[in-house]
């Protein structure tokens, strides 16, 4: 979790990232589970900037807490958020 507590899951919505499914991943918002409600901020960015010519095939990408993913769908935004849950606070 970042300092305020929260876990911040960027998406990103530049064009490439949106066509290949970012929508479906900032739904998430709208659905969230209930445990993590007040834990967890999903927010849709411009760009993350992480694509090139040989990556494009990865997006769409998100950030979770500074960690990129690519290939993101619900169910990889949900494990790792779940664990980040899990972890003990320090």
């Amino acid at each position: 979790m970042n300092e305020q507590g929260t876990i911040k899951v960027e998406v990103c919505c530049g064009t490439t990232c949106y066509l290949l499914g970012a929508q479906s991943l900032l739904a998430l918002e709208k659905s969230m589970p209930a445990p993590w409600v007040g834990k967890v901020e999903i927010v849709a960015m411009p760009c993350l900037e992480v694509c090139t010519n040989d990556n494009y095939s990865h997006a769409p990408f998100v950030r979770i807490n500074g960690e990129i993913l690519g290939e993101a769908t619900v169910d990889l935004i949900s494990k790792k958020v779940n664990e980040l849950l899990e972890r003990p606070v320090r």
